[in-house]
């Protein structure tokens, strides 16, 4: 009986990152760094259109109201050229998109790099506004990749 519970429960049990849409990568370098390393990365490509709109700050806005968090910093960036013609059409896509990256801080010090992988946009996201896969999803899986490897690496 007890080796039945415990298959049933490996069996319904995974992990959290397994299908949730999220690519997390360690980072060799500190926040500050990371952070620096990925908006130079995303402004490298700015030539084929990506911008970073902005940085969020979650532990210094806690700060301000007296809470203490360790660093969580997302970045928002994208590909205007790309993204603003579909927004256009598609005004509510504009609550899910531009995408973003999270650079955090764990409690044992340790430094990661989150965001939804382009088949979690492109499969969820836009079938929730009633968009179809775009033509460019390959090339943005790879720039994806690219910049968060040289913001981490």
């Amino acid at each position: 009986m007890k080796f039945i519970f415990v298959f049933l429960a490996l069996l319904f049990v995974t992990p959290a990152s397994a299908d949730d849409g999220i690519i997390t990568k360690s980072s060799n370098h500190s926040v500050k760094d990371t952070i620096s390393r990925f908006a130079a990365a995303v402004k490298s490509r700015e030539g084929a259109g990506f911008i970073v709109f902005t940085e969020i700050d979650h532990a210094a806005a806690g700060k301000k109201f007296g809470i203490d968090m360790r660093p969580r910093t997302v970045v928002i960036f994208g590909n205007p050229k790309l993204g603003t013609p579909v927004m256009a059409k598609t005004p509510k896509l504009a609550i899910d998109n531009p995408p973003k990256a999270l650079v955090w801080e764990d409690d044992q010090g340790k430094v990661w790099l989150s965001y939804n992988s382009a088949d979690y946009l492109y499969k969820t996201i836009y079938p929730r506004h009633g968009l179809e896969t775009p033509p460019n999803y390959a090339a943005f899986t790879k720039v994806l990749n690219d910049i968060t490897d040289e913001a981490t690496k």
